[in-house]
């Protein structure tokens, strides 16, 4: 398949030389047309900044990339005709309606709500009956899905959706990524950022990133394959007690709370039964212990500590 997004040794910084934040250290990667890649990653590691990037809305201190065969710097313009992109934060005008946003950004890109009607149908038949309804009334679902729409409304090659899913109802959550499923059918290629490891089974590919920089990109099963440790869900009777102790047994790589359970990197040579004997001996009752698949989850926060 021939490549739609394409990021080559980007770099963005801010602040003053005393000062300086690295918010994109030196981030490559590829987007195939018409897949749904995922950029993971917690507040602060650099997601935003890199969607901004490749929008055109800043500029990059290094490296470069393409969208749709076009450079994000020489070829802005051509890039901005054809792609959508929907912020993180709802930046539609709230004192017009729906219907009046929807008009509004169809006639910035020269078309018409009824041109590309059959692209945001599926969206705005749940916003249409609300059409008379200022948009800074509208719940957080239905601002999302109205954002949605006017991002698609020019039927765009490449749609950047920043964290589209913060802030929303698990309901809402599930809906907007069906919506994006059907969006791919039609050739759409989509790249979108999330805080939330749990979505990252929902994307073809995905990137894990920490601190302005990727930690590791693939399908999930395979990042998830890459996980080699043995992991153990752990639980007892103080769990806040568990958590403090579980480190001093000399078998554990690594331990951290995840649920009601606790989750136990373990090292090679581990016993089970070692490793009950030492929570015995630390006066535990009711310990509950079983090995689990490694997530997401568990692989980004090795990948941090790696």
């Amino acid at each position: 398949m021939s490549v739609a997004v394409k990021a080559d040794n980007l770099e963005k910084n801010y602040g003053t030389k005393k000062a300086i934040v690295n918010a994109v250290k030196g981030i490559s990667f590829e987007v195939e047309k018409a897949e749904l890649f995922g950029i993971i990653g917690p507040d602060g590691a650099g997601k935003t900044s890199l969607f901004r990037i490749l929008a055109t809305l800043l500029l990059p201190d290094g490296g470069n990339a393409s969208v749709d065969g076009s450079d994000i710097v020489k070829d802005y313009k051509a890039i901005r005709s054809k792609v959508g992109y929907m912020p993180g934060r709802f930046s539609l005008y709230q004192d017009l309606t729906v219907e009046e946003n929807m008009n509004f950004f169809a006639t910035i890109f020269n078309t018409s709500i009824e041109e590309n009607y059959g692209l945001v149908k599926d969206i705005y038949v749940q916003i249409e009956p609300f059409k008379k309804r200022k948009a800074g009334k509208l719940s957080g679902g239905m601002k999302q899905k109205l954002a949605l729409s006017c991002a698609l409304i020019h039927r765009p090659k490449v749609l950047f959706l920043d964290e589209p899913t913060t802030g929303v109802d698990a309901v809402s959550r599930k809906e907007f990524w069906e919506m994006l499923k059907r969006l791919k059918q039609q050739g759409i290629t989509i790249l979108v950022s999330t805080p939330y490891m749990d979505e990252a089974s929902l994307c073809d590919r995905v990137a894990l990133m920490q601190n302005g920089q990727i930690l590791s990109s693939g399908t999930p099963a395979a990042i998830i394959n890459s996980f080699k440790e043995t992991l153990i869900a752990v639980k007892a009777g103080n769990m806040y007690r568990l958590l403090n102790d579980l480190p001093a047994f000399e078998n554990i790589k690594d331990s951290y709370s995840f649920g009601e359970y606790h989750h136990v990197v373990m090292k090679e040579g581990y016993t089970e039964e070692a490793l009950r004997k030492f929570l015995q001996h630390k006066n535990y009752e009711n310990v509950e212990m079983h090995i689990v698949r490694p997530g997401i989850e568990d692989c980004f926060l090795q990948l941090m500590k790696n």
